[in-house]
């Protein structure tokens, strides 16, 4: 079933991780993709894959925290395909962990600037082409974080959360123009921003941490958050609007406790 078919979608953070296997989901479901990264080597080369293997992809260098370079992306896609029907926003970044009154205001600004800003100016860009195609969806990246924290995440947490309510504010406003708005909120998954700065050791306990907080007892695979990104920008969501959809293991069912 090629739910995309005939659609173009745009994809953020397309390099690696969930918008790497975002391209590569949405290329198999039938969709001409339009990436962006800010690692040029990495983004070229999810599109050269998606070409082998049959798809459309054109690959723009792009930091989603610039708008110019986010206009210039977007358009360029639309020029390309002609059209413009799916945003997927899912750049991000992680941030060091640090208590407020130790996190350095540059680092605050960093983080919003790129998991926050990011998603208001492809949305901002976006729109007025998903406008002229009739309607659209646009998948915005959250964070299980966002409905719960880590010891010092208070900007990384802080920039998933506002993402909630962007998406809420997005849905109310884009609704009667037929351009649907949802959000997912990944739990662990097997990205390189998952393991960046974890030792080889230290994974092995990340992993066995992991398998026991959550019911289904393991990390993510990249591509089992992108399918769920799949089915919100896919008619098959056609009512589904406003949501933010927990693609998680079952993490949040889980409360700590002495007994």
């Amino acid at each position: 079933m090629h739910g995309l078919a005939g659609k173009v979608a745009l994809i953020t953070g397309a390099g690696a991780g969930i918008g790497r296997a975002t391209a590569r989901v949405f290329a198999e479901a039938g969709a001409a993709v339009g990436l962006c990264d800010i690692v040029e080597a990495a983004g070229a080369e999810v599109a050269r894959a998606v070409e082998r293997d049959g798809g459309r992809a054109l690959f723009v260098r792009a930091d989603v925290a610039d708008p110019d370079a986010v206009r210039r992306f977007v358009d360029q896609v639309a020029r390309a395909f002609g059209r413009l029907d799916v945003v997927v926003n899912n750049a991000g970044v992680s941030s060091p962990r640090a208590s407020v009154h130790e996190l350095p205001e540059a680092e605050w600004q960093r983080v919003l600037a790129v998991n926050l800003n990011g998603h208001f100016y492809c949305a901002k860009y976006a729109v007025p082409h998903l406008l002229r195609a009739g309607g659209g969806a646009i998948v915005n990246t959250a964070s299980v974080l966002a409905q719960a924290t880590l010891p010092g995440g208070v900007a990384y947490s802080t920039s998933k959360a506002a993402v909630i309510g962007f998406t809420k504010a997005l849905a109310h406003d884009l609704g009667p123009h037929g351009i649907r708005v949802n959000c997912l909120l990944p739990g662990s998954t097997d990205t390189p921003m998952m393991w960046q700065g974890v030792s080889a050791s230290e994974r092995v306990a990340v992993e066995a941490e992991v398998a026991t907080a959550q019911p289904l007892g393991r990390v993510a695979r990249p591509e089992e958050i992108a399918r769920v990104a799949l089915f919100l920008a896919s008619d098959a969501a056609s009512f589904v609007t406003g949501a933010a959809v927990v693609v998680d293991g079952g993490l949040l069912t889980r409360i700590a406790t002495t007994r």
